[in-house]
């Protein structure tokens, strides 16, 4: 497991795989207070064109190619994330972060064996305020 404070303090763009829709859960206000904290965020919701004033995308392989993903978040089941390990890993992103209640060993070792930090549950957003960090 990766140093999770060290990651957020180098990270700029985090894209939320499962970024909801609804203002009434976590998988909405937890990229919100990334947004608020200065942290370029990008939705990934196969449902939704935009959210929260951004541009969703359909799976992190819709990002277009020029964009550097510092983490890539998850809010989907545990039983989804070794898919979602496995797209983190061909965008080249630089870590994979499992939400709270998330964990799972198959997309540990697939994110660890292609080099990418990996933390799993664990709230970014606590992380984040916890050690007051922002981007700016």
């Amino acid at each position: 497991m990766s140093d999770a404070v060290e990651l957020l303090r180098n990270a700029r763009t985090i894209a939320v795989v499962g970024f909801s829709r609804d203002p009434a859960k976590t998988a909405h206000s937890v990229p919100r207070s990334l947004m608020a904290a200065g942290y370029e965020v990008i939705p990934v919701n196969p449902h939704a064109d935009e959210i929260a004033g951004l541009r969703a995308y359909p799976t992190l392989l819709d990002i277009p190619s020029d964009i550097q993903v510092d983490i890539v978040d998850v809010f989907r089941p545990s039983q989804h994330t070794p898919e979602v390990a496995r797209r983190a890993v061909e965008i080249g992103a630089k870590a994979l972060w499992l939400q709270t209640g998330i964990a799972s060993e198959e997309s540990r070792a697939i994110a660890t064996e292609a080099g990418l930090d990996y933390v799993e549950d664990t709230c970014i957003a606590v992380v984040r305020s916890a050690n007051q960090l922002t981007r700016d």
